[in-house]
């Protein structure tokens, strides 16, 4: 149905121009609030009521008159309604909702999907620091980078997943310091054991390989300890090579990639954090004061200037930042967008305004970000707090054992990013309506089962005659299909995710309400091939929308 959508706002942008020249650009059409009001909205009539000093309702009469004598709506309309204060309500004739099928079928996989546009964009997520395993807000984290990826994948953009790993500073030394002191004996509650340290089971395990003198292995990196307990440097490049290396296994438990691993370090010894501040200084936007050089932040709206380089020499933490974000620039990447949990909210205003300040063309609001809350976890009624094998919280892995991880994947990204999240781990388990995944992969599951029962060609049914799907409840499910791009373009505009999942629930109750309405095997030749036609192409959006989300879209439950 895109094709004649289009040709069907072709001729709206027509109209408009007729009635005020550049008028056109407003030709759009919304979904109405209540079912039984149409297929499409248009509210152009409104908007132009005031310019042209018309009553808006007479200017909606004028403008239908002109649409019903245009070819595209002859062919396609069944009827042209105004209501209220001016809206247009379009009715759709049955044969124009029967194009989706069509083009579902012939589109398989690619329907929804835009032609490449040559853009590049790089996300940013899950970022999480070399120094335990991944928690439940990592996790939320990977689904949403993974998911919004996938969204602008769909746009045409060429996307760039990327993990910046903060393998400097305090938390580092930390890590050392408490596998140090496991490997000698000292655990979590004797007399030595500092009260700022990493108390999880992970650092005895990581303790005991480093004195068996393991090599350990991960994406970016290898590493053999020595074995020798106050070798602590040994001790520290271990440990992070074993946390790299838990972390993939996390993530690839998960079925979440990147492209590219970045270090933080790398920044440093590179120069590029010296280089950025020297940009800094030169553009003269900082200045000396209390032994500290400062950012004039405020000079871009930030609330207080920043403190860029301590008295002791070190740098605060969103100096690198800044610098790590000129390499995106530099790399070509037009768009980034950083996924991050809200606790770095504060960061946003420093950050743009060390780029803007950096003066090095980087356009105003650059990067982009979605900020998401913590995750809790809820199972038997109770929160679960803590994992053996972190101590302190429950660990991505945990989740993804518990459950599964296509029911871990579909629940992170079933609210908005900003709105807290409980998981239930019973939900999770239902094999029942009241568990989205399930409902919406019992769907799925349920068509590939009627599909199996028949034992034809999909492939031969994308020609058959359609017209035997008329009935109120095919009718509604051809136009919930047909609005499924226009679902992707905008989930990708508003970052959000969340659509699909919503989307995907509503397309499955809408299924399931047609099997229940028709049956599909029928003795008549031609309605069972139409049926067939519908329930396809149904199964095929459930496929592409799960395939967004990174979930998987059984063919048996």
């Amino acid at each position: 149905m895109l094709l004649l959508k289009q040709e069907l706002l072709g001729s709206l942008a027509a109209a408009l121009e007729q009635l005020q020249p550049g008028a056109g650009s407003k030709a759009a059409f919304e979904s109405p609030k209540v079912a039984a009001h149409g297929d499409f909205a248009c509210t152009a009539a409104m908007q132009l009521a005031k310019p042209l000093k018309l009553n808006p309702r007479q200017l909606a009469d004028t403008l239908k008159t002109a649409l019903e004598g245009m070819a595209p709506f002859q062919r396609w309309v069944a009827a042209i309604e105004i209501a209220g204060p001016g809206f247009i309500n379009i009715r759709l004739k049955p044969e124009a909702k029967q194009q989706t099928v069509r083009e579902v079928l012939a589109s398989g996989g690619a329907f929804g999907v835009r032609p490449a546009n040559g853009q590049r964009m790089l996300v940013e997520f899950v970022s999480a620091n070399p120094t335990g395993p991944l928690h439940v807000g990592h996790g939320r984290q990977a689904a949403l980078g993974d998911a919004i990826c996938n969204l602008f994948s769909t746009q045409g953009w060429q996307v760039h997943r990327e993990f910046y790993y903060n393998d400097a500073g305090v938390q580092i030394q930390t890590l050392a310091n408490s596998t140090q002191l496991r490997a000698r004996g000292v655990k979590p509650g004797d007399a030595g054991w500092p009260e700022v340290a990493y108390n999880g089971d992970y650092i005895a395990d990581i303790a005991a390989d480093f004195l068996a003198k393991k090599t350990v292995k991960s994406d970016d990196r290898e590493f053999t300890a020595s074995g020798d307990v106050d070798d602590t440097e040994s001790v520290r490049e271990f440990a992070v090579a074993y946390l790299r290396r838990e972390q993939d296994l996390d993530l690839k438990a998960f079925q979440v990639r990147f492209d590219q691993y970045y270090l933080e370090s790398s920044l440093y010894t590179s120069g590029r954090v010296a280089a950025t501040v020297q940009k800094l200084v030169d553009a003269g936007k900082t200045y000396e004061q209390d032994g500290a050089l400062w950012l004039k932040s405020t000079d871009y709206g930030d609330d207080k200037d920043r403190v860029m380089r301590k008295g002791d020499g070190s740098f605060t933490y969103f100096v690198p930042d800044v610098a790590y974000h000129i390499t995106k620039w530099e790399r070509g990447f037009g768009k980034v967008i950083n996924i991050q949990g809200t606790d770095h909210h504060g960061t946003i205003a420093r950050v743009r305004a060390g780029l803007q300040a950096a003066n090095v063309g980087i356009p105003q609001g650059y990067p982009d970000y979605v900020l998401h809350t913590m995750v809790r976890v809820m199972r038997g009624g109770e929160e679960v707090k803590i994992s053996k094998r972190a101590g302190s919280y429950v660990t991505l892995r945990d989740l993804i054992e518990w459950t599964s991880t296509d029911a871990v994947r579909f629940f992170l990204l079933s609210r908005k990013p900003d709105t807290e999240y409980i998981f239930d781990i019973d939900l999770a388990l239902a094999q029942n309506n009241d568990n989205p995944v399930y409902y919406v992969q019992y769907a799925h599951a349920r068509i590939c089962s009627v599909l199996a029962a028949w034992g034809g060609d999909v492939a031969s049914l994308q020609d058959v005659d359609l017209s035997p799907l008329s009935s109120p409840q095919a009718q509604a499910l051809m136009l919930l299909m047909a609005k499924y791009p226009d679902m992707l373009t905008a989930a990708a505009e508003g970052f959000a995710p969340h659509d699909v999942t919503f989307y995907l629930r509503e397309l499955a109750a809408s299924y399931h309400s047609y099997y229940d309405a028709e049956r599909i095997l029928v003795d008549d030749e031609a309605v069972k091939r139409a049926r067939l036609a519908l329930v396809a192409a149904t199964a095929q959006v459930l496929h592409n929308g799960l395939a967004v989300l990174g979930v998987g879209a059984p063919r048996k439950m």
